[in-house]
């Protein structure tokens, strides 16, 4: 199959006029010019005429099981009383409930453009029960132990044996200890090894919130409080920031998917700066503004050459889980962000933070088939804004070469 457009852009060289791009077997087999493609490859011409066609999105920080909380929790005063709340919602929550929230998050994704969301679960048990997935899907089994230890054994168990049940799965499996103040540093460590062992991609939440910071860095505030009346031990707190106490015990570092980092301190920019390897952040827009965190750091992650994710968090925090909503939010808190470089923290940035440089994120010989398409008449080099300024549904998407 050939697909043709108006403009084709591949996120590994300037926007095409009148591009193609050849599909076989679920890959990209060539991608330039539409003669030269045309005289290149067989099949079947798809015009899509006065099109944008483009890698499809990539979102790197997401819990579908929350899209039906979508206007549930005011802006809350705390981040600790936004936990209580949401905890509260989940109490009522049945497994056919998050099996709804969780198809419902699919479709919405599909909507904006999305072919690849990293899904952070928080109910792995659920699994079975689910169909494959629609669109490419990394699920990072959330695991928290607050209150009973997480064995080794029971690790390895939980994340690979429906791993290697489901081969047909588009995506694949991550770990996902929660937090440092929800997950123990021998957790920590074990998802490391099960990371470095089998070649799963780790995430986790840091440095989110003042009150983390005020938690590790402190011993005081609402969420130390909180954490201390459930019984988590405290002896890793009142002596450093959130982040420099996961990275310099070893918990995380490069490599890792970091959701937030919202408050980083000047003491934890120099730690990135003397830790070598490929730092990786995941930033929410939307979500960041509904808590109302302090500005994020972009200029100063920029300097450090750390890669940037743009994700959309849940519908706890969000009211959108479109990813061009976040470019815009984005670009609106930071005007000097280019819609290229945007673009790129949905597709190149997402990709290779999962190790997939080269086969999701851009059009090029080999890559996954994973494209999008909207309606653009303009000049080439005007493409990149196009997008970012897309306020539409998506209506052309292809998944692995099918058309969907």
């Amino acid at each position: 199959m050939i697909l043709r457009a108006q403009t084709v852009v591949t996120l590994n060289g300037p926007p095409l006029r009148d591009g193609a791009v050849a599909v076989h077997g679920g890959r990209i087999t060539a991608v330039g010019p539409f003669e030269t493609v045309a005289r290149q490859s067989s099949g079947e011409v798809v015009d899509l005429g006065e099109q944008i066609l483009m890698p499809g999105l990539i979102n790197a920080h997401c819990h579908l099981d929350y899209t039906t909380m979508r206007h549930s929790i005011n802006p809350p005063a705390s981040f600790t009383g936004w936990i209580s709340r949401i905890n509260a919602l989940k109490r009522q929550m049945t497994d056919d409930d998050y099996l709804q929230a969780i198809a419902l998050g699919f479709e919405e994704l599909r909507r904006w453009g999305t072919t690849t969301v990293c899904n952070l679960e928080a109910f792995p048990e659920l699994l079975p029960k689910l169909p494959p997935p629609p669109i490419r899907t990394w699920w990072f089994l959330e695991l928290i132990d607050l209150r009973s230890r997480v064995t080794s054994e029971a690790l390895m168990q939980g994340a690979l044996s429906f791993f290697e049940s489901r081969p047909d799965w588009l995506g694949g499996f991550g770990l996902n200890p929660h937090a440092p103040y929800t997950a123990s540093a021998e957790l920590f460590r074990l998802c490391n090894a099960c990371g470095s062992r089998f070649g799963m991609p780790l995430t986790t939440h840091i440095a989110e919130s003042a009150e983390e910071e005020a938690m590790f860095a402190r011993r005081e505030g609402d969420l130390f409080e909180f954490l201390s009346k459930l019984g988590r031990p405290m002896n890793d707190c009142g002596q450093r920031s959130s982040f420099a106490n996961a990275v310099e015990g070893g918990l995380i570092g490069p490599g890792w998917l970091l959701a937030h980092a919202n408050e980083l301190e000047e003491p934890d920019f120099a730690l990135i700066a003397a830790t070598p390897g490929d730092w990786h952040l995941v930033h929410c827009p939307q979500s960041h503004a509904y808590f109302k965190h302090r500005p994020f750091a972009w200029k100063r992650l920029e300097t450090l050459g750390v890669g940037i994710s743009l994700g959309t968090d849940s519908l706890a925090s969000n009211d959108s889980l479109s990813l061009f909503s976040e470019m815009q939010a984005a670009q609106q808190a930071a005007p000097w962000l280019t819609s290229e470089t945007l673009l790129r923290m949905v597709t190149t940035h997402p990709a290779k933070a999962l190790g997939k440089v080269g086969e999701l994120g851009e059009l090029r010989p080999g890559a996954h088939a994973d494209l999008i398409a909207l309606p653009f008449a303009g000049d080439a080099p005007r493409a990149y804004d196009a997008i970012l300024n897309n306020r539409s549904p998506i209506e052309w998407m292809m998944l692995d070469g099918n058309i969907v």
